[in-house]
């Protein structure tokens, strides 16, 4: 089994997303023999109220409930996001969300996004962070958007130690104390691959060293990206069958609840 925690549903406004739809999407997987995904939406990275999203990818996955995990991106400086947030959880059943500090303009160690944090804490939802939503060189010229720094993301774990933090789309974590061995920090992250390197510099199995192999998260960024490299990746991994299914699934489907 697999399940994706990185996939988006919708369009993104800078360029053409292929797979955007349930359906659409839902082919993908099967082609590819992914059996779940975790879902959010792409239009909502830039959406001035990012509750319409929501709505849209709540809509889109009604019926595929069973293979599309739905979560909510919501933006601490925008007004009534309590609201949103309760409705996503309690009438759309999220299990998580997907936050965009740089692309809301937002900093994570603001009072809002604090505020936030805690608030989907007691409700027992995941909180995934993006690094970065597209490669630099694929950028739009309207906008500049830098990665999280990891320093931020630090910080951030060990400001919240109750709660879940999925991290998508980075790499670098052996160069931070993110991803080194007794670094001091609370084991409350975990760290989606899509983006490491299983072979040469290995940072997966670096990874799977220093922090343990139920910290690692299958990913693929689709449709934003091809799901081969990631679904490849694991295949040339260096590390046990049983590593490598918690990876694919089990961690997941233990943070997820499913």
């Amino acid at each position: 089994m697999i399940i994706d925690v990185n996939a988006y549903l919708g369009p993104f406004a800078f360029r053409r997303l292929r797979h955007n739809t349930a359906s659409s999407l839902l082919a993908l997987m099967d082609a590819k023999k992914i059996d779940q995904a975790v879902v959010s939406s792409a239009a909502a990275i830039t959406y001035r109220n990012p509750q319409a999203g929501n709505e849209e990818v709540a809509e889109e996955v009604k019926a595929h409930r069973d293979r599309l995990i739905p979560f909510a991106v919501i933006n601490p400086f925008y007004a009534g996001w309590q609201d949103d947030l309760k409705i996503c959880h309690e009438e759309f059943g999220v299990k998580g969300l997907r936050l965009y500090p740089k692309w809301h303009n937002y900093g994570l160690s603001s009072p809002s996004c604090r505020e936030l944090i805690q608030a989907a804490t007691e409700r027992g939802m995941v909180i995934s962070i993006p690094i970065r939503v597209e490669d630099n060189r694929e950028r739009s010229w309207l906008l500049n958007i830098p990665d999280i720094p990891l320093d931020e993301i630090v910080e951030l774990v060990k400001a919240h130690p109750k709660a879940r933090f999925l991290l998508l789309n980075g790499l670098g974590y052996t160069g931070s104390p993110l991803g080194r061995k007794n670094n001091g920090l609370p084991s409350n992250y975990a760290i989606e691959l899509s983006r490491l390197s299983a072979l040469l510099a290995n940072e997966i199995g670096q990874l799977i060293t220093n922090l343990g192999v139920d910290r690692l998260m299958f990913g693929t960024g689709m449709p934003f990206n091809y799901p081969d490299p990631a679904l490849v990746k694991l295949e040339v991994l260096d590390a046990s069958e049983s590593d490598k299914d918690k990876i694919r699934s089990q961690n997941a489907a233990a943070w997820l609840g499913l």
